[in-house]
């Protein structure tokens, strides 16, 4: 039996042991797949050293980097991983990181632009802002991070500027079960019927956040699909 998982703290909110136990059982694939929620991102290695794979979630995608011994040229150029293929090479057991966020973004909105989303917000600077901000960039769309402290901060986001970006994308875990009544403070009665909302949490099905564009006419895309697609890219990688 393969034996795969996930780290992060938390990862009860997960959603990807699910995803795995059923695809193991329809396809008939010997594996396992468990959570590990982990304290501190230094016990990741002596878990590694178990593991077939691993998914990485909040708040070490970037944090379990160093820790690698190669990474895939997109993880290196996002700046983040959420995948690790765990590989006996002779007497050494070799870590690979890869990101397939990226990939899991990218199909999942592709289907919801339109002409007039050319510029978007990024709201957060961890890991998943990362791959999504790489992902707008493949798309053709110009990306600009919005976070507490640096780049466009929060308190400098103006009505203007939110007409202005028709992509608004959540990358923060603000929403996400259980505390499902919090967003992002932004200034949501400038969102229009022109606006596409995404949200990368997925668990409530409908955050605040989303429920608030809705409100003003936004189309509403939250992030299973991106939960999906990201699973089946990692499969492909892991299934050597």
């Amino acid at each position: 039996m393969r034996h795969f998982g996930i780290i992060g703290n938390p990862v009860k909110q997960s959603f990807s042991a699910k995803f795995f136990a059923e695809k193991f059982s329809r396809e008939g694939i010997d594996a396992e797949y468990s959570l590990y929620p982990l304290d501190k991102i230094e016990d990741a290695p002596a878990l590694m050293q178990q593991l077939d794979g691993l998914n990485v979630t909040i708040p070490y995608k970037q944090a379990v980097m160093p820790y690698l011994d190669r990474l895939d040229d997109t993880a290196r150029e996002i700046g983040a991983v959420n995948v690790v293929k765990c590989e006996q090479q002779g007497d050494k057991h070799i870590l690979t990181g890869y990101n397939t966020d990226c990939i899991g973004f990218m199909d999942t909105i592709r289907p919801h632009l339109k002409e007039h989303h050319t510029s978007a917000l990024v709201l957060g600077t961890g890991g998943a802002a990362k791959a999504v901000y790489y992902g707008l960039k493949q798309l053709g769309i110009e990306p600009i991070y919005v976070s507490r402290t640096k780049n466009l901060t929060y308190n400098q986001l103006t009505e203007d500027i939110v007409r202005e970006h028709k992509v608004i994308v959540n990358c923060t875990p603000l929403g996400m079960w259980p505390q499902t009544d919090s967003c992002a403070d932004i200034p949501y009665s400038a969102i229009t019927d022109k606006h596409l909302l995404f949200d990368c949490v997925y668990n409530p099905e409908k955050t605040e956040f989303l429920r608030r564009g809705e409100e003003h006419g936004a189309e509403i895309v939250n992030g299973l699909g991106m939960l999906y697609g990201q699973a089946e890219a990692a499969w492909e990688i892991w299934d050597y």
